[in-house]
């Protein structure tokens, strides 16, 4: 079992005498190395702890004899309610008897992962926690393995369903899958022998890893704790880690409250979000591994790096406090392929799409301000953007602008369809390229279902209504206007709106323009199967749904400046039942790499009402990682993306090319100077006018941050 050097103090502090018998038998490490394609890459500071189960099964069945507490050992309780106690713990693992039996109670749901493994042993003694990624004439396959006693290490060998198929181990005894491995990897394994548990030996030892979770924990006087309650991938080893956390806290919830009941629900209360976030960043790395191949072409370094950082748990600065020398090396790397002498943090390298070179990796995103008059930006959005772009980022991105009056989302958002809105964004454009280095850019899109809404604040009897248009005759919500569904006259003329909106763009000066295809607008609407119900050429399949949003960008492609970038913002994830998944996201993506995007800017959900999200930190990042590596074309990662360590983490590891930052931008919009003061970076341009504020500020922030 390994626990890593923040579990161990968790234990010591529950128990202070069964933690000193811990501390005495774990073998303990804190390099990691990671071979990869004939390269070693080591990592030190990690901080990691391994003890074998009987060992840590021994050490607590002492302790609590010392306690006096009965054990009994080999009876089973056929049926729970009938037992005379005052608490049942049901500790029984993910197929736990306990939760079967109450499952309507419990709610429990189980997914099986994609990769198969097998769980294995040897005698074979390694220095450091060891990763192997060997790729063969069948795929690729995994191994990880660490000592936990001076003469016992675990083994454990992952690979893809499709690999493991090729390879013919689906028809392999045990003692053939443990001949294949020792071949396979005979040199990291300096020719050791590989063992089997040999409780399992007639059956397949090869098995998927299963993450479970139960809606409710307790159910009269039973409570279910570890692996039966949630289970988390092996590959951040918490499955241990959280049953035992499990178990103090609820020792101290029986401690805390009056009765038994009242225990129960406060256990649940406190510990069910604690278990979430190791949960869902061991979902992230489980995908990671089970996704090896999205990640083939990665130099070693990166791929190193971008392995362990794949939960989204372990950050830049956190990598920096566990190995600083290799955190430089991957910022040599990064700052090298920008063209650069110095060594910034990564959100701080430039980036170069066709002629256009971003000094940072900063974007303020797109964001509607509903501060228009008959869509034209007023000194509101002067003040705004241009405040915004003296912050320092690299890219200011102008909120969604209609083509036409009647795409707009409420009677106050921006336009660009006649020449005194041109006149009011050029105004805009010249502020920003006169004073600041920041670049600028617009975002064109159509309101379709979600238009004629009021403005919010505002009761909706303020609303100004206006007939829609849509894929589908379909309204947004029960709240919504039901928009009439488009005919080709409808396209053709919207199509040429859009390239006029564009040719004014160009006049105006803009240095990128975004085609807005998300979040349930007219183009988002042609996407996706929930809103999109046509039967003509243009419903149907994915390839049909994309067919009017590709012809609307490849008109605006055609009449944008060939120099300049062009993006296109997407819902990589619908987030309902029967919606667009992240498969369809990267068809979608392919598509418009095709037809001569430069970026996808990966957002997701707000394509129907019934969306149910999985928030957290970055959490539409790895739909960004996905499509940047698997399609090849470079990302914007948005969402939840709020402090400079998020940013340096995603554009280190590879998962995006840009990060967008919307609401800290809001709050601050200066935020991306403080986020230079707060690491020590000097080399961000600062307004001319402001410099006489610089040294002091980044004295005063850094020595605050480094605190």
């Amino acid at each position: 079992m390994v626990f890593s050097d923040q579990t161990m103090e968790t234990l010591l502090g529950a128990d202070a005498a069964t933690g000193s018998k811990f501390t005495r038998a774990i073998r303990r490490w804190d390099n990691v190395d990671v071979h990869y394609r004939g390269q070693k890459i080591s990592s030190t500071g990690h901080g990691f702890s391994a003890i074998g189960r009987n060992t840590l099964l021994r050490i607590l069945r002492e302790r609590a004899q010392t306690l006096d507490v009965n054990l009994h050992s080999g009876q089973t309780i056929i049926d729970p309610s009938s037992a005379d106690y005052d608490l049942i713990v049901g500790a029984d693992g993910v197929h736990s008897a306990v939760c079967q039996q109450y499952k309507a109670n419990f709610e429990p749901s189980i997914t099986a992962g994609h990769n198969r493994f097998i769980w294995l042993s040897t005698a074979r003694h390694f220095e450091a926690f060891t990763f192997d990624f060997r790729e063969t004439k069948f795929g690729w396959f995994i191994l990880h393995c660490y000592s936990h006693a001076a003469d016992a290490s675990t083994v454990i060998i992952e690979t893809s369903e499709d690999c493991w198929q090729r390879a013919g181990l689906a028809q392999a005894s045990t003692d053939d899958s443990l001949a294949f491995c020792e071949q396979l990897f005979a040199d990291r394994l300096d020719s050791a022998v590989l063992m089997a548990d040999p409780r399992h030996r007639s059956t397949s030892q090869w098995v998927k890893f299963e993450t479970k979770h139960c809606r409710r924990w307790q159910h009269d006087n039973l409570v279910l704790l570890g692996d039966a309650a949630h289970t988390a991938h092996f590959s951040i080893g918490s499955g241990t880690r959280m049953a035992m956390e499990d178990a103090i806290a609820l020792a101290h919830c029986l401690e805390q409250q009056s009765t038994v009941q009242a225990a129960l629900t406060h256990y649940q209360e406190i510990r069910e979000p604690e278990t979430l976030k190791i949960v869902n960043a061991a979902r992230n790395r489980m995908q990671w591994f089970e996704n090896l191949p999205r990640y083939a072409n990665f130099d070693p370094l990166q791929f190193t790096y971008s392995l362990f950082t794949g939960s989204q748990r372990i950050s830049h600065s956190n990598m920096r406090l566990r190995d600083a020398k290799f955190v430089r090396a991957i910022e040599q790397q990064i700052a090298r392929k920008a063209g650069l002498h110095s060594v910034p943090p990564p959100m701080f390298t430039p980036f170069r799409l066709r002629d256009l070179t971003l000094k940072n990796r900063i974007v303020v995103s797109p964001m509607a301000m509903y501060s228009c008059i008959d869509g034209i930006p007023g000194d509101f959005h002067l003040a705004h953007l241009g405040e915004r772009a003296l912050g320092g980022a690299g890219l200011v991105m102008a909120e969604m602008t209609a083509p036409c009056v009647d795409g707009r989302i409420t009677h106050a958002c921006a336009g660009l369809w006649n020449d005194d809105q041109l006149a009011a964004w050029k105004r805009i454009v010249d502020l920003v390229h006169a004073k600041t280095t920041a670049s600028i850019g617009i975002q064109l899109g159509h309101s379709g279902s979600k238009g004629a809404t009021a403005v919010p604040g505002q009761p909706a009897a303020t609303a100004q209504r206006w007939p829609l248009i849509a894929a589908s005759h379909l309204p947004y919500d029960t709240m919504s206007q039901t928009p009439r569904a488009m005919t080709r006259t409808d396209m053709a003329q919207l199509r040429e709106q859009f390239v006029g909106s564009v040719m004014r763009a160009a006049q105006a000066g803009f240095d990128v323009i975004e085609l807005h295809c998300a979040h349930g607008y007219l183009l988002s609407g042609f996407l996706s199967p929930l809103t999109n119900h046509r039967t003509d050429e243009y419903g149907g399949a994915i390839d049909n749904r994309l067919c009017f949003p590709l012809e609307v960008f490849v008109a605006m492609r055609a009449a944008w400046p060939q120099h300049k970038p062009m993006f296109v913002r997407i819902s990589a994830h619908d987030w309902a039942l029967g919606g667009n998944t992240d498969d369809d996201a990267v068809v979608i993506a392919a598509a418009f790499k095709q037809a001569g995007a430069d970026l996808i800017d990966v957002s997701s959900g707000q394509t129907t009402p019934l969306a149910r999200p999985v928030y957290g930190r970055m959490y539409q990042t790895p739909f960004s990682d996905r499509i940047r590596n698997e399609v090849g074309i470079a990302t914007m990662a948005v969402g939840n993306i709020f402090h400079h360590d998020h940013v340096n983490s995603i554009i280190a590891a590879g998962r995006a090319d840009l990060c967008a930052i919307a609401r800290p931008h809001l709050a601050d919009p200066h935020w991306t100077l403080r986020a230079a003061a707060a690491q020590g970076c000097s080399d961000l341009p600062w307004p001319q006018p402001y410099e006489r504020a610089r040294a002091q500020f980044e004295s005063h922030l850094y020595q605050s941050d480094s605190k």
